[in-house]
């Protein structure tokens, strides 16, 4: 969201800045704010040996701090929030400014249109308009080799399977850990009490999901800052009480020492460490539900010193007492507020689980626009803020994937071995993206570019290289479910693809359709048709083989073809692109309609828009024609370009009044015999039962089903 274009004043911009700034406490932070509950108890969790001296917990607090400062604070806040497209963040927002600057892209189907000069792209300030040599070198190397653009889409496609991955343990981590601190007040109560309660959170937090982000971030916001309220003012009471050297645990001396005694156990243990930082990349994905001055004002003014005096307040505590350290963080708040706590850290955990949900939605959104996902209903829950949005069968269908991995798994230790890997994989992507959007898109020099990726992608491997060992403790979830998503996504988009080049294939020109009118007797009735097919010249084969059959079509026809573009908005005055198709006399015209793929699209006025656009065409379309050589003849031929052009929206508003009719296709997508086995799975089998499964194209596009005409052909890919 564009928040400095939307308000001109400057103290209303100051408002909506601040007030986006506070709706971001309940939808983005939630996952990174509540991650004290169980850092400190997963890094102590493995093969790092009981500490005996306080070296040990400064060690980890140290390594938590210096973690926190480098990849929220320096990576997200101050670098990658600057690459947004257009106002919106996630891992497709990074491929688009690759795809619209250079041709990186594999989205063929798009692609065209991508580059298409008519189109606003409004692409970023760049430091130099001078090509940089690398930039040059990268661009050049992706252009001339397919298998590098390959590549390129399955690691996006990687990074938003482990996303998804992260929308499925987020809520079940949070949730359990928050849970379980009921047991240290009854030690006896028997774990599936505590399941069964965490079950119960869960379908009520998905449940709120359909009244949006802006109803659900007001009614978590203040939850989650008496949250932060509560554990940094905690976190002050331990480091007073129990400890107040373990403010020299800030220096990174301390990092070197932990490694020097605890060695190999030490690197393990930097798998519960990076649960320190899960939840950052909502920061970035989150970025269209707000904007970039309210994530950063929120993230650097209130939840990262909170955080901060969290960690340092159960390392003095636990410096002190030689405790178990599964409980370490309950056990750490006194007595007297331990039960306010408890309820303001279940209830948070409920916040946390948003972050990543609304992340999630986001991402299948755009998914979703550039055909790497099935068709689904998207509801859009607010209309100020175009990002928020709503997805019923993604919602359910995280709901079910994380009651079960609750009550399969129920011990926290494994889910957060799952958690940390599917976490710290999507930061390493946009790492690896950052790089490649520093040299083509902003123009840098190698020299910035190689720091950037050296410095924090060094620290990302690290830890992806310690949570990758307990692959065979939990950590093979996100791995799963990721390669499960990329494969869903990778057919559904070779399958749409495939159908797209059939079409091309085998469309028809108009005149030859129209010489065949003699022989079929073709009859042109009243009304208004409106043709969808992707193919954006010539005739489509799905229409060709309906008039083949039954040789009608109306007085008026559109042939109307929707294009996702690379790039998050398009301007309403380039939504619709109208042409004409053959001689004046035959009525028969073209719309090319174009949006981002963040673009709201309103089913239920586009006949009206289109219509008034067409309308629009026929007005202007005689100013193309010559007039007269003389002053008096050129007014009698521009009077009669005007007449001629009212008559024909006066035939065009009769037509409409006789009736609208849309006509698309159920395409029937199938393997030719000849193909691989691999071939016909993937198309007959896996990419037809998600044809079967998705939302039809008619409903998406909002065809009234009185006026709909369908037509069923067999396509032989």
């Amino acid at each position: 969201m564009d928040t400095e274009s939307s308000f001109s004043t400057r103290p209303e911009f100051f408002r909506t800045t601040l007030c986006l700034a506070y709706q971001s406490f309940g939808v983005v932070y939630g996952d990174l704010s509540t991650s004290p509950l169980y850092v400190y108890k997963s890094t102590f969790s493995g093969s790092l040996k009981p500490y005996q001296d306080e070296n040990e917990i400064f060690g980890v607090l140290s390594l938590v701090f210096w973690t926190l400062t480098l990849i929220p604070l320096c990576k997200y806040v101050v670098f990658v929030l600057g690459a947004d497209d257009n106002g919106e963040g996630g891992t497709f927002a990074l491929y688009s400014l690759l795809c619209r600057n250079s041709k990186m892209g594999l989205l063929k189907t798009y692609y065209n249109f991508v580059h298409d000069n008519s189109i606003s792209a409004n692409n970023p300030k760049t430091s130099t308009d001078q090509e940089t040599r690398t930039g040059l070198f990268i661009k050049q190397f992706f252009e001339k080799n397919y298998c590098s653009r390959v590549v390129l889409l399955l690691v996006v496609l990687l990074g938003t399977g482990m996303v998804i991955g992260d929308g499925i343990l987020t809520p079940t981590m949070s949730v359990l850990s928050a849970v379980y601190g009921i047991r240290i007040k009854a030690p006896d109560l028997h774990e599936n009490y505590t399941v069964f309660a965490a079950c119960i959170i869960l379908v009520g937090l998905f449940a709120l999901q359909h009244y949006g982000t802006h109803r659900v971030g007001f009614l978590f916001a203040p939850i989650l800052i008496a949250w932060l309220l509560c554990i940094s003012g905690v976190g002050i009471y331990n480091i007073l009480y129990w400890n107040p050297h373990v403010v020299c645990a800030l220096s990174p001396y301390y990092i070197y020492n932990f490694f020097k005694r605890a060695g190999k156990d030490g690197w393990s243990s930097l798998g519960g460490v990076v649960l320190s930082i899960a939840g950052t990349e909502a920061m970035f994905a989150d970025l269209g539900h707000f904007s970039k001055l309210s994530i950063r004002i929120a993230f650097t003014g209130v939840v990262y010193p909170c955080l901060v005096l969290a960690y340092m307040g159960e390392a003095a505590f636990l410096s002190k007492n030689k405790s178990d350290l599964r409980s370490s963080f309950y056990l750490a708040i006194p007595d007297a507020v331990f039960w306010p706590v408890f309820v303001i850290a279940t209830l948070a955990t409920v916040v946390a689980s948003q972050a990543i949900i609304s992340a999630t939605f986001s991402i299948i959104s755009q998914c979703r626009a550039l055909s790497c996902f099935p068709r689904v209903k998207i509801i859009h829950t607010s209309n100020q803020i175009h990002g928020q949005i709503y997805i019923p069968e993604v919602n359910w269908m995280l709901m079910l994937l994380c009651l079960a991995v609750v009550i399969g798994f129920k011990d926290t230790d494994m889910i957060g071995n799952a958690y940390g890997l599917a976490a710290i994989t999507v930061m390493f992507v946009t790492t690896c993206l950052m790089f490649l959007v520093i040299c083509t898109v902003w123009k840098r020099n190698a020299l910035a570019a190689f720091l950037f990726v050296t410095v924090f992608g060094f620290v990302e491997l690290l830890y992806f290289s310690a949570s990758l060992a307990k692959v065979h403790r939990g950590g093979w979830f996100p791995l799963v479910v990721s390669l499960v998503i990329l494969t869903l996504m990778t057919i559904w988009h070779y399958g749409t693809s495939q159908k797209l080049e059939f079409e091309l294939q085998n469309k028809i020109s108009l005149d030859s359709l129209l010489n065949l009118g003699p022989s079929l007797g073709i009859i042109r009735v009243p009304g208004i048709g409106l043709i969808y097919s992707n193919v954006t010249s010539g005739v489509p084969p799905m229409f060709a083989h309906f008039v083949a059959n039954f040789p009608a079509f109306h007085s008026i026809l559109i042939f109307v073809t929707i294009q996702y573009v690379m790039v998050p908005k398009v301007s309403a005055s380039e939504h619709f692109l109208v042409t004409r198709i053959g001689p004046s006399e035959l009525c028969v015209f073209r719309c090319i309609v174009r949006y981002g793929y963040k673009d709201l699209r309103d089913s239920y006025k586009f006949e009206t828009r289109l219509i008034e656009n067409l309308a629009e065409f026929l007005r202007h379309e005689c100013n193309g024609r010559g007039g007269g050589s003389g002053t008096e003849e050129r007014r009698r031929a521009v009077f009669q370009c005007l007449k001629s052009g009212e008559e024909a929206v006066r035939e065009l508003m009769e037509a409409k009044e006789a009736g609208v009719a849309y006509m698309t296709s159920n395409t029937y997508v199938q393997a030719s015999e000849v193909s691989s086995y691999v071939k016909r799975l993937a198309i007959n089998t896996i990419y037809g039962f998600l044809r079967r499964n998705s939302r039809d194209s008619a409903t998406i596009l909002g065809i009234p089903p009185s006026s709909l005409i369908e037509v069923r052909m067999a396509y032989r890919v």
